[in-house]
């Protein structure tokens, strides 16, 4: 099962907690696979300067079984990148889960992947500096019903909370994959047990 990481100039590397997550649980699961993939292949900078190198680029990235689309500072630029929306669109009209943390979904939202469905994203901001992304959405996007949620299942497309929510979506995603077991075995052994029973505690998961 081939997992797939969507990240771009300005990502917040907090957001790789998705790949974090999938390298965990490979000790459950020696069947996953990781693949990074970006507009461009080859290194990548991230927010703050940490490099990553990209697998694969959008022109030659296998089909995976699912694709994440993190988030972070450049999401803006990507909403205004074509390769990058196309790659998108194309991934949605597949066999392909295609998944976003954070502001990632506003890429989404920008490719109209989300348009007729309900979609989540990072609501929490600096105050008096930035516009919650949310809230964005549901200016910017009004065929979008933009909910408060840990994230949205919405079948072929999943969106997930702000930052470290993306630990929750990518569990999920195991949950949903390869079941239950695999998904709470990854939790006990990253310690994050306790933390995903509180975060579904304080906010719902919202399941189409």
């Amino acid at each position: 099962m081939h997992f797939g990481i969507f990240i771009y100039e300005g990502v917040e590397p907090i957001d790789l907690a998705t790949f974090g997550v999938l390298s965990m649980a490979r000790r459950v699961a020696p069947q996953l696979r990781m693949s990074t993939v970006a507009p461009v292949q080859g290194l990548v900078r991230l927010s703050n300067d940490l490099e990553v190198n990209a697998n694969f680029s959008v022109n030659n990235a296998p089909a995976f079984d699912a694709l994440i689309v993190t988030g972070g500072p450049g999401w803006e630029a990507q909403c205004k990148h074509a390769p990058t929306l196309d790659y998108l669109r194309r991934t949605a009209t597949g066999n392909t889960i295609l998944a976003s943390v954070c502001t990632g979904a506003m890429i989404l939202a920008a490719s109209g992947v989300l348009d007729g469905l309900s979609a989540t994203t990072k609501k929490e901001v600096i105050e008096g500096k930035e516009i919650p992304p949310l809230l964005r959405m549901r200016k910017e996007h009004p065929k979008i019903e933009a909910q408060i949620a840990l994230l949205v299942d919405s079948g072929h497309i999943v969106t997930g909370g702000g930052v470290t929510l993306c630990i929750d979506l990518t569990l999920h995603l195991l949950e949903r994959m390869l079941g239950a077991d695999v998904a709470a075995e990854t939790a006990r052994i990253m310690e994050y047990t306790t933390a995903r029973a509180a975060n579904r505690s304080q906010l719902q998961s919202i399941v189409r």
